[in-house]
């Protein structure tokens, strides 16, 4: 039996990628000892999920970040580094990162350190606790790829990453590692030397950027519900149906939320709405459900696996684990991306063909009803969504993901 620590941000969004969850659950099921470790938030969730869990204060990822300025007051170059910038200090904070690091560190010495750390994609405590601990890492959810080249990085992104190296060099002298789970180029970025599992395919990044050996593409198969069907659902009538949602952090943008609901309200298809986990104030809720067409149902949260065979379309945000529910259901997508990946998930619904991509210009200039249209009753588009959906299928999901984890560990 081997050892494992699955390490994320406390931010549910960071227990999906598409599949890292299943993938510790699957783990688990063939008998290894697998831990999961994060700040409290998440604890009560992944306890009900079945997955022993280990608090610790601090993770080193600086959520929320602080707000950011208005960018009509600022040239636009400083808007774009202040944007990069933000992202940058989000998974690269050296105020938080050293404590982040000692708390896995003091769990590996009271309880024995892990055969595997696993982890979410931009926790930089995990790569540097890996190598302190002894530990083979595995990145979750991001393919290794090669670094940008220096020569085509603009100015702002060339200042950022000279930034991002020095941030990273003396977090590893101040632990007295090589900082050999990171990319050695011009552009840093996590990177383990053994494994990175991605929960898409090759066919999905369209080859861009190049791949690195250690990255396996798993994709993942649709789960079928094993829980009764929420009561809510009996009262979905028979007619098109399109999921709304930013899913669990990006729930302030109330406009999205009324606009693509009356924009489906419109097409006869019934709008369902979900504003996330994140409360927002009661007034807010209030003029939300003012904006809504009659019909819409309104929810803070929708179990994927009963709603999802359902839908017609969804509109979202291009989170990675939304998107990647949204192929593995076979489900067309309207994506407006609102920060970090998104903006790259949504590019590639349109490179696959499996849906368009909006910026929030056209939301505002209406192009909302007809996207939703034109993606929901193109016959060529649900056949593009099938055939992506069986080629995942293909390549094992979480079940494989688990496999090449054990593989390290008997390697």
């Amino acid at each position: 039996m081997a050892k494992f620590w699955f390490v994320s941000a406390p931010l549910f969004g960071h227990l999906d990628w598409g599949g890292f969850l299943k993938t510790a659950l699957a783990l688990q099921s063939t008998g290894h000892q697998v831990t999961w470790i994060s700040q409290p938030t998440i604890g009560t969730y992944l306890i009900e999920k079945g997955i022993e869990f280990r608090p610790i204060p601090e993770t080193g990822w600086l959520w929320p970040p602080p707000p950011p300025p208005d960018p009509k007051t600022l040239p636009p170059q400083q808007a774009i580094f202040i944007r990069y910038k933000r992202a940058l200090d989000t998974w690269l904070s050296e105020d938080l990162i050293p404590a982040a690091v000692q708390n896995l560190l003091n769990l590996a010495e009271a309880e024995g350190a892990p055969d595997v750390l696993v982890t979410d994609p931009f926790l930089t405590a995990s790569a540097i606790a890996a190598e302190k601990m002894g530990a083979k890492l595995v990145v979750c959810g991001w393919p290794a790829t090669t670094d940008l080249d220096e020569d085509h990085l603009f100015a702002v992104q060339r200042e950022l990453a000279e930034d991002s190296r020095g941030r990273i060099q003396r977090l590893c002298e101040q632990f007295n590692v090589h900082g050999e789970n990171f990319s050695q180029g011009p552009t840093p970025s996590i990177q383990s030397p053994h494994l990175h599992i991605s929960y898409f395919n090759d066919y999905w990044h369209q080859g861009d950027p190049p791949f690195l050996p250690q990255t396996h593409f798993v994709g993942g198969k649709a789960d079928t519900a094993t829980t009764p069907e929420p009561q809510w659902m009996a009262g979905l009538p028979d007619a098109p149906i399109v999921l709304i949602t930013l899913g669990s952090v990006f729930t302030g943008d109330l406009g999205f939320f009324a606009w693509a609901a009356q924009a489906t309200h419109r097409l006869g298809w019934i709008p369902v709405v979900v504003i996330g986990r994140n409360p927002i104030a009661p007034q807010d809720k209030a003029q939300l459900k003012a904006a809504l067409p009659p019909g819409t149902f309104l929810l803070n949260w929708v179990d994927y696996e009963h709603l999802f065979p359902r839908l017609a379309l969804i509109v979202h945000h291009g989170g990675m684990g939304t998107t990647h529910s949204a192929i593995l259901h076979g489900v067309p997508q309207v994506v407006v991306p609102h920060a970090a990946d998104q903006r790259g998930q949504a590019k590639r619904v349109s490179q696959a063909k499996v849906g368009l991509h909006l910026t929030a210009h056209e939301v505002k200039n209406g192009q909302l009803l007809p996207a939703i249209k034109a993606v929901g009753t193109e016959t060529k588009v649900r056949e593009q969504c099938d055939w992506l959906a069986k080629n995942f299928a293909a390549l094992g999901g979480s079940t494989q993901a688990a496999k090449l984890l054990v593989g390290l560990v008997v390697d």
